[in-house]
């Protein structure tokens, strides 16, 4: 499957107002228009401006990039792939979420419910025939779950956040690896160890992302969900639900040399949901009520109607 993914380009109008509210808009695949600034005023995921949360999501990765190792994430995935936590549909997930907002984000401060009704309704307009990646917006972030307590109540440096490779060394590119903060992953049991700190440490060049142990959270949790109850969405939903907090990948093209063709055929379809991911972001609330039957029938299509979590 080929898709073509279009050069940002700037979007030129004659009318005075429009230019005045799109001035710092770009018009990217399918029409969609990238807004200048997230919710709070400033660019985003700028992980420097000062803000009001600046110092909570710096916290958080520093326990993130300490905490996150091999041996936690394979345990954490054993644990987790039973599927034995709860027993209920997908929208029953969704209402779940409503209690939490997501501490490793620069951008948003809505419950998750928002963001992944504002995700679903951008791709619906701009790609109305690709059910499938509408379905996989909205549930994309269905794996924060596990803050619920019923879920075990995880706490969010191993749920939210950036996602990257285990087994490996840890790639300049990752959030918050600058300079000054790349004294947290020195810290991490994994930075010495013989077996993980070359750059392909236990795995061969271009062995595909499948063989890859990445840090635990809400995207590996979500994706073994699906595979565990018997989703008939396309592998490009896997990919993009496993691997869309993976930014130093899609975003800043690191560890290509461990993915295979296969992978880079699906990051088409990631690069192109990343864009409705991120900066669909904002204060505009979607009406539950009114796209809740259009949502639901494309449960019904690709999912049981309980699933094992």
């Amino acid at each position: 499957m080929t898709v073509i993914v279009p050069e940002p380009v700037i979007e030129e109008s004659n009318d005075r107002e429009s230019q005045v509210e799109e001035k710092e808009s770009l018009d990217l695949d399918g029409g969609f228009l990238v807004p200048g600034s997230n919710a709070f005023g400033h660019s985003f995921r700028d992980y420097e401006k000062e803000s009001e949360r600046r110092a909570g999501v710096e916290e958080f990765y520093r326990v993130n990039h300490i905490n996150q190792t091999y041996a936690f994430a394979k345990k954490k995935k054993e644990e987790y792939g039973k599927l034995q936590k709860a027993e209920m549909s997908i929208w029953e997930c969704i209402e779940l979420l409503n209690e939490f907002v997501d501490e490793s984000d620069p951008d948003l401060d809505e419950p998750q419910i928002e963001h992944l009704l504002q995700s679903a309704e951008a791709i619906r307009r701009d790609y109305p025939d690709q059910d499938w990646l509408h379905l996989t917006a909205l549930i994309h972030d269905l794996g924060k779950v596990l803050l619920h307590p019923c879920f075990g109540g995880e706490p969010q440096w191993c749920v939210v956040g950036d996602t990257f490779p285990l087994g490996c060394a840890f790639d300049e590119s990752i959030v918050h690896h600058q300079v000054f903060y790349s004294q947290y992953f020195k810290d991490n049991p994994d930075y010495n160890n013989p077996l993980f700190c070359t750059r392909l440490g236990m795995y061969s060049e271009n062995c595909g992302l499948d063989l890859v142990n990445m840090s635990w959270g809400h995207d590996e949790y979500m994706h073994l969900v699906m595979k565990g109850n018997g989703t008939t969405l396309p592998p490009a939903a896997f990919f993009i639900v496993r691997f869309h907090s993976f930014y130093a990948m899609h975003r800043s093209g690191a560890y290509g040399y461990l993915m295979n063709d296969e992978d880079n055929e699906m990051l088409k379809w990631l690069r192109i949901f990343n864009k409705y991911d991120l900066y669909s972001k904002s204060k505009v609330r979607v009406n539950v009520e009114e796209v809740k039957p259009y949502y639901q029938s494309l449960i019904d299509k690709f999912f049981p109607a309980k699933l094992r979590w």
